[in-house]
């Protein structure tokens, strides 16, 4: 079992940037990010290959997020730039045994706790 710590949200002006932080207790193949907003379903944000660092963004985030890892800390994290306050949302730090859709929560296997953005116009 692995456990998936995720911080750094907040709130902040249009325009602004955040960088969410995913700490995990054990190794796995692929890490990402997934957000919900209220009434909507999850989707996937981004996600990142342990080994190979190959990334993989949603198109609403492309060219503004960027996804990174430091592998000797187990960490991932979330670069958010040009926020907007459609990107307002729960960000969850998600985590994959072995490849995975990106985009599919139920291909998930283990979850962080979530972290709250909101971006104010």
């Amino acid at each position: 079992q692995v456990q998936l710590v995720d911080s750094g949200g907040g709130s902040v002006e249009a325009g602004g940037s955040l960088r969410l932080s995913c700490v995990a207790s054990g190794v796995t193949s692929r890490r990402g990010w997934f957000r919900q907003a209220p009434g909507k379903e999850r989707e996937g944000v981004a996600a990142i290959y342990a080994y190979a660092g190959v990334t993989s963004y949603a198109d609403s985030v492309k060219g503004r997020f960027t996804i990174s890892q430091d592998n000797f800390k187990n960490t991932v994290y979330l670069q958010m730039n040009s926020l907007k306050p459609e990107d307002t949302a729960m960000y969850y730090c998600a985590a994959w045994k072995s490849g995975g859709d990106f985009r599919s929560p139920g291909t998930v296997n283990y979850w962080g706790q979530g972290t709250q953005v909101t971006v104010s116009s």
